[in-house]
């Protein structure tokens, strides 16, 4: 069943192009993040779906309810904002109790939904307490049970760890998503943290200038993107340059790669210059120079060593290519030291190929 259909939507600011034929199908119990640069135009997706703006065309609808033009006092929807918006001089408990009143909700039907929300997030012994009294993420927990106690029909959350440090931000992280799975309310996340949108996806949409770029599972977003900026903005490549060969493969330096094991997402003609993007997890060292199937090696320097816990970033200035690599070593592989000679095999099966300048 689909709960939130966009479909063809377009939003301008004056001279600036939003939103350009957005179009996103979430399916109901979902979690799907939106994640791209400041200005993509996933915040403006998540304000029309609340009803905060309304786009110039296309139409926006919840469980088959055409929802285009309805304001956003007449949606089922429960919103948190990055800067908790919580009202000072209530307590916790009313700050979670606003919604209801609003609506006009019966009294005891009210008190059972404030009581049982703020357990929901770990925060019923704080009921009594004030805004000032409470910890950002404490904060942002209220923030949540108040979308949560009308229960909304769609859950949208505007970057809301983004204002937290490291620590607390994975913590909720992981308890938004314990949440959502618990209630299996669909829900709209947006977020420029990638490593966050990963985290805590069923689906993640990656948007660039208005438009969504690809939509799918993080794994597939992570492995398989469908073009340069998604391979680029979602963890980290390494450029290496090179020329199409012939038909079936693409000469990197001195060494060719068959191009089957390339995502190529276009036909390239042979002498065509293009850039090889591959991430670091997907290089490796040797000691001897050697190449074999869907594999390459080119020989470099041990430049730095970056110890991270579970794995080591090595930076490589490769010889042929005059160009600086990262590669990323497991904590249990035996790791170089500077000025080492390495040869740097690079699995191509993931790699993503573009039309270089």
């Amino acid at each position: 069943m689909t709960a939130v259909v966009f479909e063809k939507v377009r939003k301008t600011f004056g001279a600036t192009v939003a939103l350009e034929a957005f179009d996103l199908t979430m399916h109901a119990g979902e979690l799907v993040s939106l994640l791209g640069p400041s200005g993509c135009g996933k915040t403006t997706a998540l304000r029309i779906a609340a009803g905060f703006e309304r786009g110039d065309s296309g139409t926006v609808s919840v469980n088959e309810v055409d929802l285009t033009n309805r304001p956003a006092h007449k949606r089922n929807t429960g919103m948190v904002f990055q800067s908790y918006s919580l009202f000072p001089n209530l307590s916790v408990a009313d700050n979670v109790d606003f919604g209801l009143r609003t609506r006009k909700v019966e009294k005891a039907e009210r008190r059972r939904r404030v009581h049982e929300t703020l357990e929901l997030v770990q925060l019923g012994d704080l009921a009594p307490r004030f805004p000032h009294q409470l910890s950002g993420g404490q904060q942002q927990r209220v923030a949540l049970a108040r979308a949560l106690a009308i229960r909304p029909e769609v859950l949208l959350l505007d970057e809301p760890l983004s204002a937290l440090d490291a620590k607390v931000r994975g913590t909720l992280r992981d308890e938004i998503r314990r949440i959502q799975s618990e209630l299996k309310i669909t829900t709209l996340f947006v977020t420029h943290d990638q490593e966050e949108a990963l985290a805590i996806s069923d689906r993640v949409g990656v948007m660039s200038n208005g438009r969504l770029e690809q939509i799918g599972t993080p794994v597939e977003v992570y492995r398989h993107p469908a073009n340069a900026f998604v391979a680029r903005f979602v963890g980290s490549m390494n450029e290496l340059p090179g020329t199409v060969a012939g038909p079936s493969a693409i000469r990197i330096g001195e060494l060719i790669v068959p191009v089957s094991t390339i995502v190529s997402r276009t036909q390239l003609a042979t002498g065509t210059s293009v850039n090889v993007l591959v991430r670091p997890e997907d290089l490796s060292l040797g000691a001897e120079p050697k190449s074999f199937l869907g594999a390459l090696g080119v020989m470099g320097t041990v430049t730095s060593l970056s110890f991270q816990g579970a794995a080591s970033l090595v930076g490589v200035q490769l010889e042929q290519q005059a160009r600086l690599v990262s590669v990323l070593l497991s904590g249990s592989t035996s790791h170089p030291t500077l000025g080492d000679k390495v040869q740097v095999v690079i699995d191509a099966k993931h790699a993503v190929c573009e039309l270089s300048g």
